[in-house]
């Protein structure tokens, strides 16, 4: 699989996500057969741009803690992401070091491979 052809797979299989649910990087990559590569699926949805059509729910992504991934010092990703998931519903909790995450027993999204 070219590089092309693993951005359209991983955008393909994030757009499967539903409303309410989130998965991990790795799961992605596991879905598009490709499970070493969830550092991969992250970069690719970092290459998306606004006027993406149709949209990728890239927010929908998360670490296979449950984390939201910060985006580096100074910025302000995580909030961003945080954001664009409770406007959809999704409940974020922030811990007392500042981390925002997400409850996969509750809002997790985790198909077998070949089932979507």
């Amino acid at each position: 699989m070219d590089s092309a052809e693993f951005h359209a797979a991983v955008y393909e299989t994030v757009r499967l996500i539903p409303v309410l649910k989130v998965t991990s990087y790795g799961h992605i990559a596991k879905l598009i057969g490709m499970p070493n590569h969830s550092r991969h699926v992250g970069q690719a949805l970092k290459f998306l741009t606004p006027d993406t059509n149709p949209p990728v729910p890239w927010h929908r992504v998360v670490s296979s803690s449950g984390a939201i991934s910060s985006r580096g010092p100074g910025t302000a990703g995580a909030r961003l992401q945080g954001d664009a998931l409770e406007a959809e519903g999704v409940e974020v909790t922030v811990t007392a070091a500042g981390e925002r995450r997400v409850n996969f027993a509750v809002c997790g999204w985790f198909p077998e491979p070949g089932t979507v």
